[in-house]
């Protein structure tokens, strides 16, 4: 039977049986009518699972109608005959093939609907609208700025070529990525109006991202009074070139503390100290900040010392600095920790090749790994992986020293297995590293709280570097020869670089609220000489004074100007810091001197106080 003969009732005989109002038996116009056709969707597609075709009544003479099919899931299929003549139903989408059940039941089709890979690939198609019908476009006022913009229905490749050159960029690819075959084959699948792009087009295009962040960032820094800048050469091992990378900090107008890497140049041979000057000047000039320069850190190095000199003769020119310059060389406490920290480790430089050595001919098989991992578990030793060090950092020297502590059994057990394994420290040499690393882990504490970028440091410097000095002076008194000679000749080095006072770091702690001037009456008798001590408090105070008065007369003269900006929430790294010994001695040390005197201590106490002290 024709299915578009099935509510034709001219080709069938008028049934003389069953009632008139039977929605089987009733015509096409009240079949079309019937409450069949009203009935809730969903409890259509069950009603459907039993829905009769071909029905033919038990009379000779009267023949059944067909039902039309109601259900959805027809929508989605053809009908058509196999080679034998059998009725087979064919997906629209995907073209698979499925038997005509005789009952009528419809919800294995319906599963495969739901299920259909082409269907659904063409649905999300649409709703991306990469199919020509109309979409809704969101007003920018409706869109988070931080988040990704609305799409408009519309593939452009400019954006596409902007996102591609900032996945470069943020994962360090190399440009000729984009020249990739699979690359564009992947593209291409994902949009195929996507256009293949040559090294130098993505290399362009992150070029010219680079000037348009460089443009926001000049224009933020209208609006910044002051910024520091920290420096730090390289130098290629190849082509022997050396290089200049420098860093600017301020606090922006939310009272955020802000740091950005502003510029990595070349510095032209001999790197002279005039040659550094004329590079970070040039720099500064290009980003419209000379004149608000506060401090420049350094690393200890001659050169760097006489570029300072140089440099303060250039902005002298732009700007009056602050307490006649005093405050704008500020020497970097965590490379002096770093130079001293290498005087220790240089007293057992056999023994540090050594552990480094039988590390890195662990590590560089993956057959020796395994055993040395088997040992550690039948040693029921906790299993952690051992690392390599950094030649030029000696805080990651310390850490591969530290862990591989924890393996001094594994080691000679693993020779006994590898013959070829001739670098095993012996039970001298790791009681050698222990006493190092016990000694050097206040150094690493100390360098990890002053080196944190999220959070201010300026108030900890001056508390951490006195720790490091009352470790030194308590492991003096040592009686072990190997401990005396190797702390003896760290102190020559830290009492060299703390001869005088940082006297920015001092400041720093004076104007943290919790210990104000009495900090350095606290930590001044640790680090000098009593004598010292009060030459180099006097000092300071003076300083305050002086820096005070400078302020007084920059407010007074800028009157006009308003502060912007809402104190912002301290890093919560900060307040992680652990509590220490020396920290509860300085409470104790407020305690005293505020019961001593009975009322509020102020940030300075009177210069005329020095006299009388002295």
């Amino acid at each position: 039977m024709n299915i578009g003969t099935l509510g034709d009732t001219s080709s069938h005989p008028t049934p003389s049986v069953a009632d008139s109002t039977s929605p089987i038996f009733c015509s096409h116009e009240e079949t079309s009518e019937s409450p069949m056709n009203f009935v809730d969707p969903s409890i259509n597609e069950e009603l459907d699972d039993i829905e009769n075709t071909d029905m033919i009544a038990t009379d000779d003479d009267v023949q059944k109608p067909k039902r039309a099919k109601t259900s959805q899931v027809w929508k989605h299929f053809e009908e058509g005959k196999d080679k034998d003549g059998l009725v087979q139903l064919f997906c629209i989408h995907c073209k698979n093939v499925f038997k005509k059940p005789k009952t009528g039941a419809t919800s294995h089709l319906g599963r495969h609907v739901k299920s259909c890979s082409v269907k659904l690939r063409a649905e999300a198609l649409e709703e991306r609208g990469s199919l020509t019908q109309s979409h809704i476009s969101f007003p920018k006022s409706n869109v988070d700025p931080s988040s990704v913009s609305a799409f408009d229905g519309k593939f452009d490749m400019e954006k596409v070529k902007v996102e591609i050159a900032k996945w470069i960029m943020i994962h360090e690819y190399a440009f000729s990525a984009v020249e990739d075959e699979w690359f564009t084959i992947m593209m291409k699948r994902t949009n195929p109006e996507f256009v293949p792009m040559s090294r130098t087009t993505i290399r362009n295009q992150c070029v010219k991202i680079y000037e348009n962040e460089k443009k926001k960032l000049k224009n933020e820094f209208k609006y910044v009074n002051k910024m520091s800048i920290t420096t730090d050469c390289w130098k290629s091992k190849n082509q022997k070139i050396e290089y200049l990378a420098i860093t600017g900090h301020w606090i922006d107008q939310n009272w955020c503390l802000q740091k950005r890497v502003l510029n990595f140049v070349e510095v032209p041979p001999p790197g002279r100290g005039v040659d550094i000057a004329n590079v970070i000047w040039r720099c500064l000039e290009d980003w419209g900040i000379e004149g608000k320069i506060h401090t420049v850190s350094v690393d200890n190095a001659s050169a760097n010392d006489s570029a300072i000199e140089n440099l303060k003769v250039f902005i002298r020119s732009k700007k009056k600095l602050l307490c006649g310059g005093s405050l704008f060389h500020v020497r970097c406490c965590a490379h002096i920790l770093n130079l001293v920290a290498q005087d220790g480790l240089s007293e057992i430089k056999n023994v540090i090749e050594c552990v480094c050595d039988s590390v890195d001919y662990i590590r560089r098989s993956d057959s020796r790994l395994k055993v040395f991992i088997e040992i550690v578990k039948q040693l029921n030793l906790r299993e952690r992986k051992l690392i390599d060090d950094c030649k030029t950092r000696w805080n990651s020297t310390y850490e591969m020293l530290a862990i591989a502590i924890r393996f001094r059994d594994v080691f000679p057990r693993y020779a006994d297995r590898d013959r070829l394994y001739l670098d095993c420290p012996s039970p001298s040499d790791w009681e050698k590293v222990v006493k190092v690393c016990s000694l050097l882990e206040v150094f690493w504490k100390a360098t990890h709280v002053i080196s944190g970028s999220n959070y201010p440091t300026s108030n900890l410097f001056l508390q951490e570097v006195v720790r490091v000095k009352v470790e030194l002076d308590n492991k003096s008194q040592s009686s072990d020869d190997f401990i005396y000679d190797m702390v003896n000749s760290m102190k020559r080095k830290f009492d060299k670089y703390w001869e005088k006072s940082n006297l920015l770091m001092a400041i720093a702690a004076v104007l943290d609220p919790r210990y104000k001037m009495m900090a350095l009456e606290f930590f001044f008798p640790k680090l000098y000489s009593p004598e010292k001590a009060v030459t180099e408090l006097a000092f300071v105070r003076r300083t305050l004074y002086d820096l005070y008065s400078e302020y007084v007369s920059m407010c007074s003269a800028e009157s006009n100007a308003s502060g912007s900006g809402s104190t912002s929430q301290s890093n919560v790294d900060a307040r992680n810091v652990e509590t220490r010994t020396l920290l509860s001695e300085l409470a104790s040390f407020l305690k005293e001197k505020q019961s001593e005197e009975k009322k509020p201590v102020p940030i300075i106490l009177p210069i005329e106080d020095d006299a009388s002290k002295g």
